[in-house]
């Protein structure tokens, strides 16, 4: 997978298989969709998270100007932590080589 284009994800601190995850709402599967790297799913595309708006857009938004467009993916994940099954919503995205770092939920 190229980097440019890799999406990854870190999984809840604990979490354990199985998985059961989700992108936008939409099923993924292991394999297809997306890949286990450790304690983190690799997506083989680029995802990414809208980010806070401005003022000014909050403005626009309020006043039916215009609305928002921008990509805004969602990863949730179904796993295992300690027997039970727990849900993790709107998971951090990482881009490799961005100079991020994102602590797992």
């Amino acid at each position: 997978m190229a980097d440019a284009k890799r999406s990854i994800v870190p999984l809840p601190k604990g979490a354990e298989r199985p998985f059961r995850v989700f992108l936008n709402g939409v099923p993924q599967t292991e394999g297809r969709d997306y890949k286990v790297d450790g304690h983190a799913l690799v997506f083989p595309r680029h995802l990414q998270k809208e980010g806070k708006l401005g003022g000014i857009r909050w403005a626009g938004i309020f006043l039916g100007l215009f609305g928002t467009y921008r990509q805004n993916d969602s990863v949730d994940v179904q796993y295992r932590f300690g027997g039970e099954d727990r849900v993790a919503t709107y998971l951090d995205i990482v881009h490799p080589g961005a100079g991020q770092t994102a602590e797992p939920s």
